[in-house]
Order: C-alpha cells, then structure tokens, then sequence
C-alpha cells in the first residue's frame, strides 16, 4: 500500500499491502512523527479519530478495532486524542478538527467501496483533507517507523488513560447546532406534507439523518428497515454506492410506494455522499445525477443567501467552487448573478483547502460540490457532508411543495434561466495499469509524436488540457493553471460543438472514467436535440479514444 493524499484504501487482511493492526500501527507511526514535526503544541492539542461500521470477520480487522490502534499509537506518545466512541459520519471528523482546533484528523473508513475494504483517511489542523506535500511527508514518515513501539498491539491501554476524550456528545450537539444556520423556512417544515424515504445503506448515516430533519423541525423521513442498521456484509446490494443508480435504491423505491413518500434520500455508508430520486408524475422514478443535484443545491443556497443579504454589494465577496470534472452550471449562475466561481482539481482536498484560503481572506463560501454526489452546503465542515446536504434538499423540497413545483420542475427552470447544461458519466474497469498507461500515451501521441487527438468521429477537437503533463492549449504559453500530478491521468477535450470531456484515473478503484458536458446558452431550449449531440459525442470518444474491444475494458454494469 501505498500512502497518499486519499490516505490508504484497501482491503482487509494479512500482508502489507493490505488493511491491517500492522499496516495501522506503522502508519500511524509515520503519521504521528510527522506531525511533530509540524506542531510544536501537538501534545496540547491533539488528534481526533473516528471510525465506520466496517469488520472484516476472517481477520479479525475492523474500523472500530483500527481507530484504538491509532489512538494507543498517540497516547503512547503523550497526544491526547478525541475518539468517537461510537461510530460517526465522515463529517464528523473534519467538523471536530475545525471546532475544537486540533492539529489533525483520521476518519477509519472506506466509503462505498465494496465490503472487503477499508480505509484511512487524514485531515490537516484546517479541518480539510491533506494535499501536497504533506502526502509525501507522512509516506516517508511511515518508511522510517515501520516496527511497531512497545505495547503498540494492547489498545486495552488507552481504556484507563487520561489522555483520551470522548467528543461524541459534544459534537453531536454543535454540528446539529451549526447547520441549523442553514435552516431558511423552519416554519414550512413543520407544515409540509411531503414525505421523504431515507437509506443509510447499511451504513452509519440513519441516526444522525433523522437528528438533522429533527434540527430543521422537518418530520423524520421513512427509514429504510432493511438497510438502516449497520452492517459490514451490506447484504442487499452488491455495491454499497448510492451513486451506481437505481439498483441500490430498489428497496427504498418499494418503501417510498408503500408509504406514500416523493422523494428518497440515500448516503452512502459513511454518510459523506447523497444521491437523491424524486416520483414523477408518470409514475416513474427520477434519479438525480451529481450535476443535476449540484445544480438545484447551488441555486437554492445562493436564493436563501440573496434573501437573508439585501446589501447588494456583499456579493463580491460570495464564491462557489466545483472540480474540473462537474458541470459548469454554477459558473453560469455566478455569471449571470455577480458572484465568483472557481474549479479546482477533482477531489474534496481540493475544494475544502480552497475554500478555507477563501474564509481566511474574508470571503463567504456558500457551497462546493463535485459530480460524484459530493456537496460541501455548509461552511462548519471543509468537505462533502451528506446528513447537511439530506435536510438541506428536504428543505428545498418542501418549500418547493408550497409553490407546487417538484424538483424536477425547479431543474428545468434552473437550466431555463442559465442555460442547459446536459452531462454524462461513466467508467470502464481495468485491471492491467500497463493497459491504463498505454492507452493514456496513445492519445498523447495519436498522429505520430506529441501530437493529440484533431477530431474524434466527426468531432473536431478545438482544445486539449493534460494535467498530468501539464500541457494546456488554450494558454498563451500552453501551461495548465491548475496543479498537475505525474502520478495520475487526467486529459480533458474542448470540442468545436462546445462539448467537453475528460478521461482520467481514479484514485481508489480499478477505473478510466470520463466526464462530458455540452453547455447551450439561456434560450436554447431543444433539450431532446443536446441530448442526442451529447450521446454521439460520447459514443465517439468510447470508440475512438477508449477502444474497449482492443483494450479488454469492461463497461459499466447497472
């Protein structure tokens, strides 16, 4: 295993390259020499862990089991540490760091990925995740501590320590106190009579999803039986991820049917993502994509900061942020409304250190979100939050009620306004990193030496940027703005039909995945037509630039 700004993410089991009392003990060695390093008061300040419900029976490996590890680790070292003593959403865990000013955070978690792994995943004294170079840092730290200390294994120490606290009550009660700052219409949510179905998908979110609705005065919504306990088996789906469509919701659409329910809302395990699906009038059910959410959320979080803001010079201040890979349909609105909007590199790290440069020079960050079902709607946490982002979407959605409109409605009204933004997603898997890299330099060198991809089909390509070389066309001295990384693949396609797309690597799973876009201006209103452009586009650039067949890629299954 190899550590780096995601932490570590593998699965459970013997060996070193695999999650665990070992590979913790010598990364929270590292970790903890680290920041020494770094922080002269750590030992005044400490640390904070929190952990899922993930277990691994044949190992014996669990997250609960892995966060005393980590906290004997500290406390062998005199570093108070703030253990959760129960599990938590990852929110939790930047949110304590931020409010009791700690020098770091470790979430023990794998999010969605599938019921054999397990992951560590490490925040900065900022309350974000690590970026460059503390990745490197930390890397090297655990190289040089791999033999564990002395009674590194008897986590039954920390039990009598004094240098171990308990935030759990704490944090519990000032989260939900900081969020209900978010909370716009408390009077409509004690009226509405929208029904709402949740799912934790056997994941840590049920408890703290039905305090938030709680918080906001919102009924509790309709909990999922089957799916709302905790449990590492995760035993009716066969991916634990929200964001794989509808098949992860088939209980909830039964449940949502049965009790009369419009809108479902589901985290995945660890509570930091939400997907959203909504009954249509056909009797169909619609499902959110990660744009489509991000676009009604933006819209809605900037309406209740305009209308809580009469000083209309206080918008210069006020900033949206997404990745390089989400639609673009909060630069539109920042446009058309007056507020800045920025992207940044994929990934939380990115936007949750940025927007906290932002705070620190006074600027008010209403909300960050990536296409992967990630939204940041809340200042108190400097990453995605999927209990903030679930009552947030309740409350749209019941004041919504009150206008008769549905979010699907308000959707097309948001794209009427600022224009269509229409985007498509996917992924193939591979397993041969040689293949990954092949077909990486095919495309840089796809008419003989250096030379990118002219047309793909019959799109012309009108711009390149490769973030892993750095190469930009559309600079005056080809150089990419943002950051740029050897380590991973990223190319990104600016066609002539105004279309967009990118390939790149995914930092966690065997995966190439791709990201297109076609923006139309205010007015343009043939949907239908932009769809079908879209679909060719992206037809094109799976024959011609991911060549499935050739490459032995498998597709997306539902």
């Amino acid at each position: 295993m190899e550590f780096g700004t995601a932490g570590l993410r593998a699965a459970m089991g013997a060996g070193i390259s695999h999650m665990n009392d070992l590979t913790i003990i010598q990364t929270t060695q590292g970790f903890c020499r680290y920041l020494e390093k770094n922080f002269s008061d750590l030992k005044k300040r400490g640390v904070v862990i929190g952990f899922d419900a993930r277990a691994h029976l044949s190992s014996g490996g669990s997250s609960k089991r892995f966060a005393r590890l980590a906290a004997n680790t500290f406390i062998s070292q005199g570093v108070p540490v703030y253990l959760f003593s129960d599990i938590t959403p990852t929110p939790f865990v930047p949110y304590t760091v931020t409010h009791l000013k700690l020098c770091a955070g470790i979430m023990v978690t794998a999010s969605h990925n599938p019921k054999q792994d397990n992951g560590y995943k490490v925040y900065w004294e900022n309350g974000a995740q690590i970026i460059s170079p503390h990745d490197k840092g930390i890397s090297q730290a655990i190289e040089e501590n791999q033999e564990p200390w002395p009674q590194a294994w008897d986590d039954k120490l920390i039990d009598s320590s004094l240098l171990l606290h308990d935030p759990y009550a704490t944090v519990n009660k000032e989260y939900f106190k900081d969020i209900q700052k978010q909370c716009f219409h408390r009077n409509i949510n004690k009226e509405t009579n929208l029904k709402f179905v949740h799912t934790s998908v056997h994941g840590v979110g049920h408890k703290f999803v039905q305090l938030a609705f709680k918080a906001f005065d919102l009924s509790p919504p309709f909990a999922v039986p089957e799916q709302k306990d905790p449990d590492p088996e995760f035993p009716t789906v066969k991916y634990p991820n929200p964001e794989e469509g509808k098949g992860v919701l088939t209980l909830s659409f039964a449940l949502a049917e049965k009790d009369g329910a419009k809108i479902i809302l589901a985290n995945d395990p660890d509570a930091d993502r939400l997907a959203v699906a909504e009954k249509q009038e056909s009797g169909e059910w619609k499902v959110f994509s990660g744009n489509e959410l991000g676009a009604l959320l933006g819209w809605w979080i900037f309406t209740c900061w305009k209308n809580h803001n009469r000083d209309t010079c206080a918008i210069k201040d006020v900033y949206m942020l997404s990745s390089t890979v989400s639609s673009k349909i909060l630069r539109a609105i920042a446009l058309k409304e007056g507020f800045h909007f920025e992207e940044t590199l994929t990934g939380f790290k990115w936007m949750g250190n940025r927007a906290k440069q932002l705070m620190d020079q006074g600027k008010a960050v209403l909300f960050a979100f990536e296409e992967a079902i990630g939204y940041m709607c809340c200042p108190a946490v400097l990453d995605k939050d999927g209990v903030s982002a679930a009552v947030i979407t309740a409350e749209m959605a019941s004041f919504l009620a009150t206008r008769n409109l549905s979010l699907s409605q308000q959707l097309k009204a948001v794209y009427d306004e600022y224009g269509f933004h229409i985007t498509k997603a996917s992924y193939f898997i591979c397993h041969d990193p040689k293949v990954i890299q092949q077909l990486f330099d095919n495309l840089r060198n796809f008419d003989g030496k250096n030379t990118y991809p002219k047309s793909c089909g019959r799109f012309k390509v009108s711009g390149i940027r490769d973030l892993t070389t750095g190469y930009d066309s559309s600079q005056p001295d080809q150089k990419a703005i943002l950051p740029t990384s050897k380590s991973s693949q990223m190319i990104t396609f600016t066609f002539a039909n105004g279309g967009v797309a990118t390939m790149r690597t995914s930092g966690t799973e065997p995966k190439i995945k791709y990201y297109s876009e076609l923006c139309a201006p205010p007015g343009n209103s043939d949907v239908e037509q932009l769809k079908k452009e879209l679909d060719e586009l992206v037809n094109a650039i799976e024959k011609h630039f991911f060549q499935p067949e050739k490459n032995n890629l498998q597709r997306k299954t539902e």
